[in-house]
């Protein structure tokens, strides 16, 4: 399983952007599913978007749609979130995660609620912290 690491997050003020990314350790990230989550404080965690079938699909939170856009780089095995016209109720701990195989990339995301997305993810990142305040 491939190890993941994010970066990128901070403190940014309401209708700022920022871009975080998700580097992966194995050679290649081609044949996943890689998925960006958050968790707010007393909230459970939730799909925020997800990119699979070698890039050609992109899934996204309807909370999100339209201001942020995902996006990867198999050269250099990392997965982008662009984050434009953030927002106080953007804040929260983000994550990358992974998840491999035929199946199970095939289902990846494919829920219409995404606080269902994250157990058939099995790779983790560690978290970052965006906050979004002024």
């Amino acid at each position: 399983q491939p190890q993941l690491v994010e970066s990128g997050g901070g403190l940014v003020q309401p209708g700022g952007s920022l871009r975080l990314s998700c580097v992966s350790s194995r050679y290649t990230i081609e044949n996943y599913a890689i998925g960006w989550f958050r968790q707010a404080p007393g909230k459970e965690r939730e799909g925020v978007s997800c990119i699979k079938n070698g890039g050609g699909t992109t899934i996204y939170a309807q909370s999100v749609t339209g201001r942020f856009t995902i996006s990867r780089d198999v050269a250099k095995t990392t997965v982008y979130l662009q984050m434009n016209s953030l927002q106080p109720d953007d804040t929260g701990i983000y994550y990358c995660a992974a998840v491999g195989g035929f199946s199970a990339v095939k289902r990846a995301c494919d829920g219409q609620e995404p606080t269902t997305w994250a157990p058939d993810f099995t790779s983790w990142g560690q978290g970052i912290q965006v906050t979004v305040s002024s």
